[in-house]
């Protein structure tokens, strides 16, 4: 370890077992930095969860400090984290889900993921809403440096809140190894679809993702209903956990009968289902990234997804856009593919070119650079 490697505590505490989204990138982050020699990490973890996280980041210190149950974790980040961080000889604290304690004298970064608590609550629990504008705006005054997913973030960040510190945008990387359009040797792609209950015959419109309403599922229902019309023999497979405002998910799908809602499924199967989807649709209507749309694109699928988003803007011509919301360009778009669209080979080399470079080793170095500016080093 370098002798001027910069000693940093990353709040792990609100990673669910069954990580998904912003829990994804913690556990990325998490092992990206652990392969570095420039930091030394102290993973801040659940008393119940330190085993998980010392998998993940074998060469880095894991404390099981924080309580399980939410509100008292809420709590005890503002109570009982700077009491503890006082003496565990960190340099910097990196809370990796919008919050920081607010009373610690150690420098902090905090990650901003997307800033739809600001312009659509309406897409989110009330009190969550409530509580994540004030952790922004709290992060916009007192952090030593801010870190936001994509530039689109960071500029409607910065309009909103008016940080006083830098703010450093760290795009999420890919797990090029998983997500590769080649299937891994020890694995098979039928196998994984068989255990979900799929037919790999069959065409599958894939979604990967939580479901709830800013991912755009209530469109991808309606534009189904079109595409199965011309498809007899397609399938719409909604991989993820059900979130916030779908309990009546499928309620108006007009083919309940050939949507598939896996619910969770196993990271390792993730792959293999976007390398065995006739087409992936991602038409949420705002991001901060959109990371499951580059990793389809990484797996060589075709892929549907919303302009004016950080997905449209990055991909660009390497997928087929539709303006979000818009069930009928987004039924248009998907029977393109399923058509068998002379364009699709052009725009799966398009894709591959284009998320090539996006590596959590790059995303690491870039929160390095933030933590260098709150360390002042």
């Amino acid at each position: 370890m370098s002798s001027r490697a910069l000693a940093v505590s990353l709040d792990v505490s609100a990673i669910p077992t069954r990580a998904a989204g912003a829990g994804q990138y913690a556990l990325a982050l998490a092992g990206a930095l652990d392969a570095r020699d420039d930091v030394a990490v102290t993973l801040v973890a659940r008393r119940s969860d330190r085993k998980r996280w010392l998998d993940r980041a074998p060469g880095s210190s894991v404390v099981g400090w924080a309580p399980g149950p939410r509100p008292l974790r809420l709590a005890w980040e503002q109570v009982g984290l700077p009491w503890r961080l006082r003496g565990a000889g960190v340099d910097l604290h990196h809370g990796l889900h919008y919050t920081m304690p607010e009373r610690t004298r150690l420098p902090v970064v905090v990650t901003v993921h997307d800033c739809t608590y600001f312009d659509h609550p309406e897409w989110h629990e009330p009190a969550k809403a409530r509580f994540f504008r004030r952790a922004i705006e709290v992060a916009a005054e007192r952090a030593g440096a801010v870190v936001c997913v994509s530039e689109a973030t960071a500029e409607r960040f910065v309009e909103l809140c008016r940080p006083r510190a830098p703010v450093v945008v760290a795009p999420h990387g890919i797990d090029h190894y998983r997500f590769s359009p080649s299937e891994p040797a020890e694995g098979s792609d039928a196998a994984h679809l068989t255990r979900l209950g799929l037919d790999p015959g069959r065409p599958m419109v894939v979604f990967v993702g939580t479901l709830e309403p800013r991912k755009g599922v209530a469109s991808l229902l309606e534009a189904f209903d079109q595409v199965a019309e011309r498809f007899g023999d397609a399938q719409l497979v909604l991989v993820g956990q059900r979130g916030w405002g779908e309990r009546d998910l499928l309620a108006a799908s007009g083919h309940r009968e050939r949507v598939v809602v896996t619910g969770y499924v196993p990271d390792e199967a993730i792959p293999a289902l976007l390398r065995s989807a006739a087409v992936v649709a991602y038409p949420s209507l705002d991001e901060g990234f959109g990371l499951p749309a580059f990793e389809a694109l990484a797996c060589g699928a075709p892929v549907v997804t919303t302009s004016g988003t950080p997905m449209g803007d990055a991909l660009g011509d390497a997928a087929l856009l539709v303006a979000p919301g818009d069930a009928a360009a987004l039924a248009e778009a998907l029977l393109s593919v399923l058509g068998g669209d002379p364009e699709q080979a052009e725009r799966r080399r398009r894709g591959l070119d284009r998320v090539a470079p996006l590596t959590w080793d790059k995303s690491a170095s870039r929160h390095v650079d933030a933590y260098r500016i709150a360390a002042g080093r």
